[in-house]
């Protein structure tokens, strides 16, 4: 007889919370003379002990309560008060006085589009609005709500006592189910709605923070730099301060340049840091450039939230801080609803992801149970898909105007009081081995960049523009990490409107992250059944934005470069268009910002990294700080340094010796075993010492044949290294696993463009088939040494009469180097994915179709 089948039904750890309005947590702090905020910019430098936090927020909370007082709460019997300021010391006081008033926060952001700003206000009913100078105070000035600013507020509160305030001055008095802040997020109905969180649920989410991520007796700085509209803003902001900790508050700037963001970090030995999936890639690719330098060695906690963790993303992570330093990755899930986290899971070894096929979201927190539904609301089995319904203390009081109710709804499963309310998440999970898997979306409502986004409330803003006949909103990429909007309309025949016009008009409806690319179709292609083809959609824009030709096709202006900076702009010009390829949004120009053509933090820095790949070089917060493309060129230069070429690295180019050996092999292993393109897809079928094996079989026929070349720097150190064969004279070796599929592979490709189209007979064709460099390079050097080992064969070959040089390139520095600066003709470009080996295995088939295999083939002159 078997066991009884185990059903997809997840508690957390009981606990008790001592839950309570936060002011009355803080209270404990109230004397203390420990620096509470700091922050600074060009026009201050402010710090603020917590004895001061407490005297100026219960003045400003009087001033504010006799404002908002004749207004009243709202129709859910709150108080709220709307705040629409950037992050300052000022926020973070004007937050508090709300509390200590009696009422709750709702944030707004200064660049919110006036329609989303006149529906929080209209849904909201707030009995005032706090803005300061970067806000536009007319964008209140019709909804009949009284508004102040910050700057009036506070000489209101300059002649009011600092003492604690008393009953009659208080709005309401809050308890621990007093809702404390509202947070609006897409609906899945595509209207925005307002999530009403209660002090109870920020509690619960805190201490269960506080018990499994302690802070150390040497944490003496954290930071908040997530929007004030975003629910991790809550436990950035109000962790640190319940602890007594120094909380750094870090503007907008700071966050999207991961030069200056990292910087910050490491100079206040900051030890913990919440950030999306997409700021994680940013970072890495930023210390990649210098990976000698280890300026985050005391980041050990870095949770990531709001998007997908990829494992890719996440080998990345423990590649460069490695395995026993200590570092964790804590992948976190859940929703504003949900008080932005239910569930969790703590990486602290990359071998961890060989259990799972995804990154998995965990385990509930404390006082907090998920249950994965089928239709019937019954558990479905271990293993099986089921939708993602959360109860417990995390849950929010449900939204504003008690709006959604079919979201929140009684537990026909509760086996405790504590577990009687569910809310639908909209997530598909799945429960292995003891941890929850998520599964994907059930409706339309995806997340870009930590925000989440409602296709429909997307598609509705591009319908309503004047000319759209129809129009199909669709999310791309999702699963790679990097997820874009896509609008596909017709236009009506009588209507001249192109796609730019359209971005243009919606930011006027649309905050800035849920603006799509548009792309103007012909007719929207139907399936049988008549519904509209999705994925014939995402396959015309994945082919599209693939076409090597896509760059060349958009629109270039050179219009006020000068003469002699042409070549520099044409680089900077192409490279952007490469990048941001069918994405681009207008001319490419000297007047065009970065940022408004539809870059992002994450592809700025691959821009800088591919122009440096070119020879041009730009400091990244020169590049992001730029207001424009001009600015970018006048900062560009051919050297890192003031200086020209002079400072250019020099490698002695040798022919490779006998005495070489270990460090050609350590210098195999670095490049293809931790870094090829190839090797990713087989890592478990190949070892280190495979290499080691491969050379050794190989190493005495490349010696005899004098055609490989080492460089190596000042210190007589090899630095690089190109192993080159005769292409008619290669010794047969013997490989097994994972390594002899590769080198099958680029067997396959090379030998129908070897033995067809180039020169037959020995002494014709040199082979350039390994080339590595050593792992301690910066990224600068190692462009040079690649161009110094290219241009070292291009000479053996010239010496030794060959007539070319033949090579296959998987990787796209390599192939960048190869066609765009080293003049190697593309003779084959093959999509990887569609290798099928000898015995019918798609070797590469987990491959994307922009991973190519370039066979190239360079002419001795």
């Amino acid at each position: 007889m078997g066991s009884l089948p185990r059903m997809s039904v997840v508690s957390g750890g009981r606990a008790v919370v001592p839950a309570a309005p936060l002011p009355t947590h803080l209270a404990r702090l109230a004397a203390s003379q420990e620096t509470a905020l700091v922050y600074s910019d060009e026009t201050c430098n402010a710090r603020i002990s917590y004895v001061e936090m407490e005297a100026q927020t219960n003045a400003i909370a009087k001033a504010l309560s006799k404002r908002a007082r004749p207004t009243g709460a709202n129709r859910d019997g709150d108080y709220v008060i709307a705040v629409c300021m950037q992050p300052t010391h000022n926020t973070v006081l004007t937050l508090l006085a709300t509390w200590k008033a009696g009422a709750a926060y709702v944030p707004m952001e200064p660049s919110f589009p006036q329609a989303r700003i006149s529906h929080i206000l209209q849904d909201a009913e707030p009995a005032l609005v706090i803005y300061d100078d970067s806000a536009n105070p007319a964008m209140f000035a019709g909804s009949g709500i009284p508004s102040v600013s910050f700057e009036e507020l506070i000489q209101e509160a300059s002649g009011l006592s600092a003492e604690e305030l008393k009953s009659p001055e208080v709005l309401a008095h809050a308890g621990t189910d007093s809702i404390a802040i509202v947070l609006y997020t897409s609906g899945s109905t595509g209207v925005p709605k307002g999530v009403r969180l209660p002090y109870s649920a920020i509690c619960n989410r805190l201490w269960w923070q506080f018990r499994t991520f302690p802070y150390s007796n040497t944490e003496k700085t954290c930071v908040w730099k997530t929007a004030l509209t975003f629910v991790d803003s809550v436990c950035e902001i109000w962790g640190p301060l319940l602890h007594g900790r120094t909380l750094l508050i870090l503007s907008k700037e700071t966050t999207r340049d991961p030069q200056k963001l990292v910087r910050v970090l490491a100079e206040n030995q900051v030890e913990r840091l919440v950030l999306v999936p997409t700021l994680l890639r940013s970072i890495l690719m930023y210390l990649s450039l210098t990976p000698s330098e280890r300026p985050l060695q005391y980041l050990k906690l870095w949770v990531c939230s709001g998007e997908t963790l990829s494992k890719e993303l996440t080998t990345q992570f423990f590649r460069y801080f490695g395995d026993n330093g200590g570092y964790k990755l804590a992948n976190f899930y859940g929703s504003t609803e949900v008080m932005g986290d239910v569930t969790y899971y703590v990486l602290e070894k990359l071998s961890q992801l060989d259990v799972y096929n995804t990154v998995p979201i965990g385990s509930p927190l404390d006082n907090c149970a998920v249950y994965l539904l089928d239709e019937e609301m019954n558990p479905a089995r271990e293993t099986e898909p089921g939708e993602v319904w959360v109860a417990g203390h995390n849950l929010a009081a449900g939204y504003v105007g008690a709006q959604g109710a079919d979201k929140f709804c009684d537990n026909p499963h509760a086996d405790h009081p504590d577990f009687s309310r569910l809310y639908r998440t909209g997530d598909f999970g799945i429960l292995q081995k003891g941890v929850i898997l998520y599964a994907g979306r059930t409706d339309s409502q995806v997340k870009i960049r930590g925000h989440r986004v409602d296709l429909q409330e997307v598609d509705r803003a591009v319908t309503a523009v004047p000319g759209i006949e129809k129009c199909v909103v669709l999310c791309y990429g999702l699963e790679r990490g990097n997820p874009e909007i896509l609008a596909f309309v017709t236009i009506e025949p009588s209507a001249r409107i192109a796609a730019h016009h359209i971005e243009a008009s919606l930011k006027n409806s649309l905050t800035s992250y849920m603006i799509p690319q548009v792309i103007v179709i012909e007719s929207i292609p139907l399936l049988v059944n008549g519904k509209v083809d999705r994925q014939a959609l995402l396959k015309m824009y994945e082919n599209t934005n693939n076409n090597d030709d896509s760059a060349i096709a958009l629109d270039i202006d050179y219009t006020g470069v000068d003469e002699q900076d042409k070549e520099a702009a044409k680089v900077l010009f192409e490279t952007v268009g490469e990048v941001l390829g069918r994405a681009a949004r207008g001319t490419l120009s000297v007047r065009a910002g970065f940022y408004e053509l539809g870059g992002n933090s994450l592809n700025s820095i691959y821009t800088i990294t591919k122009l440096r790949e070119k020879g041009y070089y730009i400091e990244i917060s020169e590049f992001l700080g730029a207001a424009n493309l001009g600015e970018v060129l006048a900062n560009m230069s051919t050297s890192p340094d003031s200086g020209a070429d002079s400072n250019e690295p020099k490698f002695a180019a040798e022919l490779m010796k006998d005495e070489d050996k270990q460090q050609v092999i350590d210098m195999i292993v670095s490049s293809f075993y931790e870094k090829a393109e190839l090797e990713q897809f087989l890592k478990h079928e190949i070892d280190t010492m495979d290499y080691a094996h491969c050379i050794d079989a190989c190493w005495a026929a490349l010696l005899r044949a004098r055609l490989s070349v080492v460089l190596r720097d000042g210190t007589n150190t090899p630095v690089a290294v190109a192993l080159n064969f005769d292409a008619r004279d290669e010794p047969e070796i013997e490989l097994t696993g994972g390594l002899a599929k590769i080198m099958g592979f680029l067997e396959f490709v090379e030998g129908s463009v070897r033995d067809t189209l180039l020169p037959e007979g020995k002494g014709t064709i040199l082979h350039s088939f390994m080339m590595a460099t050593n792992a301690e390079l910066s990224p600068r050097d190692n462009v040079a040494a690649i161009r110094a080992l290219e241009h070292a064969t291009m000479r053996i070959a010239r010496d030794r009469r060959f007539k070319g040089v033949f090579t296959t390139n998987t990787s796209p520095l390599t192939q960048q180097l190869g066609t765009d600066v080293l003049g190697f003709q593309t003779l084959l470009d093959y999509q990887i994915n569609q290798y099928v080996d000898p015995n019918g295995d798609r070797t590469f088939g987990k491959a994307p179709d922009d991973m190519r295999a370039v066979v190239c083939w360079k002419p001795v002159d």
